[in-house]
């Protein structure tokens, strides 16, 4: 899901930024390094600029460590993407988007201001191959009841409940329940439909909401909060009053 992977992996890709600046010197300078680093294919410099882990459009699994991120090299850093930064130029492809960092184009790839890569946006065809094999394989590891979706959103786990959301299309997402002591090959506890994505500022949190008689669950992910603060959260509301307020971690799947 489009949004969905903007999201995560922090920073999202746009048709333009309005306040982005024209690179300075200093930040030119370990750009250019990085041009020349990939030109001459040294996976092991460019490993070390990782931020780890590095985030994939889901389901892919993110990228672990300097180890990981070797293995996948050529799974990201295709013929395209390789073009695309070799052939950019540091004074004029690159820009300076405030706190978002600094990004290629128009986000195919992030640094941060240390010069170190904290995402890539640019997606390979070996990774849409890849990304669509694990759906497959997903809508067979679940109950027939939601085994139908378009692409799956996130998997979440809090003390109680076990939470999967699935895009279905349209702006449309499901939620399905289960105690977390089922599998999502059981019948869901609960499913709803219909549900809505929700933009929480610029900084990439967002949340999807629910509805289901005089109820509201909402599930909500932070992708920047203060240190220590769960990556995602259940919320789950009775006529408009707070009845449940869970910690979430997310599962890879």
């Amino acid at each position: 899901m489009r949004i969905f992977k903007a999201l995560l992996v922090i920073l999202c890709c746009c048709s333009s930024f309005a306040n982005a600046q024209e690179l300075k010197p200093d930040y030119q300078k370990f750009v250019s390094k990085f041009i020349q680093e990939v030109k001459s294919g040294d996976k092991e410099a460019i490993a070390k600029r990782v931020r780890y882990p590095l985030k994939r459009d889901y389901p892919i699994p993110s990228i672990k460590n300097k180890t990981d991120f070797i293995k996948r090299y050529n799974e990201m850093f295709d013929k395209v993407l390789t073009e695309k930064i070799t052939q950019s130029d540091p004074a004029k492809n690159w820009e300076e988007v405030g706190w978002r960092g600094i990004m290629l184009n128009q986000g195919d790839m992030w640094m941060d201001t240390d010069g170190k890569i904290i995402a890539i946006n640019y997606q390979s065809e070996v990774e849409k191959k890849q990304k669509n094999a694990l759906i497959a394989a997903q809508k067979k590891s679940v109950h027939a009841s939601i085994s139908k979706f378009k692409e799956p959103v996130a998997v979440i786990e809090t003390s109680k409940f076990r939470i999967r959301i699935d895009d279905l299309g349209n702006n449309n997402y499901r939620y399905a329940s289960w105690s977390v002591k089922k599998k999502m090959t059981d019948t869901p506890d609960l499913i709803i439909e219909n549900g809505t994505f929700f933009a929480d500022g610029t900084g990439g949190n967002h949340h999807f909401e629910f509805k289901k008689g005089n109820f509201r669950y909402e599930c909500h992910f932070i992708v920047l909060g203060e240190r220590g603060t769960a990556p995602a959260m259940l919320f789950i509301y009775q006529s408009e009053k707070e009845i449940l307020s869970q910690d979430a971690k997310i599962v890879p799947q």
